[in-house]
């Protein structure tokens, strides 16, 4: 018998005291089935202690940690995007990390293999979601709202080859704004627009140029052009990577890959790579094969009525109608936009090339999808690209050799002498209980100059020292950390005194 402890001995007793009745062939099966469950029992308590050595700590591909550095820097960017999006008038919403996988089927195109599913659990079939645009529809179907302007920060997940360097990560962090209702055309699209100059202006990340297309003239431009309408979605997609790769790279993808004949993808070509202001929009309305498509000619309308809006708004500047922008996802049905970084030459160099920082467009039909009975709402929005945004930023701060805090502390309190913890405590509580962000070192009898060492390191501005002296005469000291210069201050006066020169500084 294996040697196993007292409580599985006796187990073992049991058994073969059972072996003597008439069913004992089957007893002898049960016999054997415990002594498996026991060695498994026995190798599962083994197994963590035998295989520590070759375990690996690490976060999952395509996720990371965000150091305390780090959350300043992305703090920073969050505040100034959702202070752009209250500023125009959003309500917060939120929804579940993971949706009905029903829901998310089908609204993506090619990119719903990228879906993270989770493991069947009670009875519900449940995906991560992909983005915040489709839960915002199928909360807007759920519960009945005809018109909302919203904002959403959170985490969404995507199964795809991460690009850590580029900003690209399964796990990431999107920042939406989308305003649904009917509305007259093109005055919720060209708000949007203009938010997302004010973002990426505030953020100061340089240059930008937002690209503008519309889908219904990227279908009339492939009808005329001759494209059969079931390759519609393939050959989107393939223009789609215009940014990333040539325009022969791109042909030769439509005819050997997606079977197009050549005659077809060089139309296409002579399009796709035109761009430019309303004038480009003039043009094509003047196109001898565009303007005989009706689909065509609405995007087209809509688009010379965007232009003069965003003339009025101050941007026309920043937007650019570029025919080569063909936003893959399926659920997009009129105006989309893009927005890219400009660069130099000598910035190309020491930059990452990250894409697209912001993006958004209109999807009038993503509502009814999820309505029983196919009503409506329609809608446009924009998402900002904050692991974009972020990793531009932080690469500039890492090159510049700029110093992050990463405390709010504004008033360090300090004493030069021993047994004085009760004192610093209840001087602490007073800044606590007025609102002023303070510390002090968690030992009983700190040297004073560890403690103005540890205000210079974490960057706060001023200390306040009580002594044996301070205490009999009724003062304070306060220290500016930077200029070292101290005053004694009443210990009544020391909340109103330390206001004042926060709020001077």
């Amino acid at each position: 018998m294996p040697s196993f402890g007292l409580r599985h001995r006796r187990a073992w007793a049991s058994l073969f005291s059972q072996l003597l009745r008439p069913s004992g062939l089957v007893c002898i099966r049960e016999v054997h089935f415990h002594s498996q469950v026991s060695e498994a029992v026995l190798t599962s308590q083994l197994k963590p202690h035998q295989e520590k050595s070759n375990f690996i700590i690490k976060t999952p591909k395509g996720t990371r940690d965000l150091s305390p550095q780090q959350m300043v820097i992305r703090e920073k960017i969050l505040d100034m995007v959702v202070g752009c999006f209250k500023r125009h008038g959003a309500k917060r919403l939120d929804t579940p990390a993971f949706e009905l996988k029903e829901m998310l089927t089908e609204k993506y195109g090619e990119d719903s293999g990228l879906i993270y599913d989770l493991k069947d659990q009670g009875g519900e079939l449940l995906s991560l979601r992909y983005d915040l645009t489709v839960p915002f529809a199928r909360y807007l179907a759920m519960n009945k709202v005809k018109r909302m302007k919203r904002y959403h920060v959170g985490k969404v997940w995507r199964r795809e080859s991460p690009t850590i360097v580029q900003g690209r990560y399964r796990e990431f962090c999107q920042c939406d704004f989308d305003i649904a209702g009917q509305f007259d055309p093109m005055i919720p699209d060209a708000e949007c627009l203009k938010i997302m100059c004010e973002i990426l202006s505030g953020l100061q990340l340089g240059d930008f140029l937002i690209k503008v297309n519309d889908r219904r003239i990227l279908d009339g431009m492939l009808a005329v052009c001759g494209v059969p309408e079931s390759k519609f979605h393939a050959i989107c997609s393939s223009i789609d990577k215009l940014d990333k790769i040539s325009w022969n790279d791109v042909r030769h993808e439509m005819v050997a890959k997606k079977g197009l004949a050549p005659e077809v993808a060089d139309r296409i070509g002579d399009y796709v790579q035109c761009h430019g202001g309303v004038s480009l929009i003039e043009e094509m309305f003047q196109d001898s094969r565009l303007s005989q498509n009706k689909q065509a000619l609405e995007g087209l309308g809509d688009l010379k009525l965007l232009f003069e809006y965003l003339t009025l708004f101050g941007i026309p500047e920043k937007i650019s109608f570029d025919l080569s922008l063909a936003r893959g996802l399926d659920y997009y049905t009129g105006v989309i936009y893009e927005a890219v970084l400009l660069q130099t030459p000598a910035q190309a160099e020491e930059s990452l090339n990250v894409g697209s920082v912001a993006a958004g467009g209109r999807y009038d039909g993503l509502v009814g999808m999820f309505d029983p009975k196919g009503h409506r709402v329609p809608c446009v929005g924009l998402s900002i690209g904050v692991e974009r945004i972020f990793a531009i930023l932080e690469q500039r701060i890492k090159t510049s050799g700029q110093k992050i805090r990463t405390t709010e502390t504004q008033v360090f309190v300090a004493t030069p002498q021993k047994n004085f913890l009760h004192e610093r405590l209840k001087l602490i509580s007073e800044l606590w209980d007025a609102g002023i962000k303070a510390e002090l070192l968690y030992k009983n009898n700190p040297k004073l100059l560890t403690q103005l060492h540890y205000c210079e390191h974490m960057g706060i501005p001023l200390v306040v020292i009580i002594g044996e002296q301070e205490l009999k005469e009724g003062v304070i000291k306060l220290r500016s950390v930077v200029s070292r210069e101290e005053v004694a201050i009443k210990r009544e006066n020391l909340v109103a005194e330390i206001q004042k020169r926060l709020s001077e500084s």
